[in-house]
């Protein structure tokens, strides 16, 4: 279920000046001038944010019972800052990140519903987009099943069909101690470091409306599948 809501607050879509906000840090990227906006960036940032992940939450529960969505920086919210010790001239997220995620692992590490968004793109997708070294082994080692390749790989046949577009391989070369399973169906699978589906938008009449939450929440349905394989992967031990 969405947890830690506090008070609900209505969420009507993200503000046109949530955009501006963002394309001011683009020429304007220092902790000094965010913190001289900071009324700016609660009022068009993290209130539409907030309000977005407490009704999200609530149609994700739908699909997942479990889901978190926790309206906290860290939790369903990332920080708008970046790490300052590779950014120190650009210390500031110049795009909005959302998640969702389901299961007890670190929220980046888990099957999850996800977007960002800038003031050129809406990015709304599903999936895992960077598996650590632990998740990639295990990984790996999933897909030497026959079954659980060949699932996947309908599902991703099945999600391009709808129109949606796949994270790409990572790896030209298959992995070592895949040798034996080159030739089999699907193996292609095995070059992956990461296992995700998307769909890109324009930050349209819809993103500033309340019905952003259906279209969202109708990528999410259609991704059910893909994230549901996701989190069993994810549940190997």
């Amino acid at each position: 279920m969405a947890e830690d809501k506090g008070d609900f607050m209505s969420f009507n879509g993200f503000p046109k000046e949530g955009l501006d906000f963002l394309d001011n840090i683009i020429i304007n990227n220092s902790k000094e001038w965010l913190d001289d906006h900071r009324e700016a960036y609660e009022k068009y940032i993290v209130a539409p944010n907030i309000a977005y992940v407490e009704e999200m939450g609530e149609y994700l529960q739908i699909l997942v019972p479990n889901i978190h969505a926790i309206p906290k920086v860290n939790k369903s919210l990332f920080r708008i800052y970046r790490d300052a010790r590779f950014h120190r001239l650009d210390p500031i997220k110049e795009r909005i990140g959302i998640i969702f995620w389901q299961g007890a692992t670190h929220r980046m590490q888990s099957a999850s519903f996800y977007m960002h968004y800038d003031p050129f793109e809406v990015f709304v997708a599903t999936g895992i987009r960077n598996f650590k070294p632990p998740l990639l082994a295990t990984y790996r080692e999933y897909i030497k099943n026959d079954t659980k390749r060949k699932e996947l790989h309908n599902i991703l046949e099945t999600l391009k069909t709808k129109g949606y577009e796949i994270a790409e391989p990572k790896y030209k070369k298959f992995p070592r101690g895949f040798e034996e399973y080159v030739d089999a169906p699907h193996a292609y699978l095995a070059k992956y470091g990461a296992m995700y589906a998307y769909k890109t938008f324009k930050p349209d009449k819809t993103f500033h409306s309340e019905k952003i939450i259906d279209r969202n929440f109708k990528v999410y349905e259609d991704m059910l599948d893909l994230h549901q394989w996701v989190y069993e992967l994810t549940c190997v031990t």
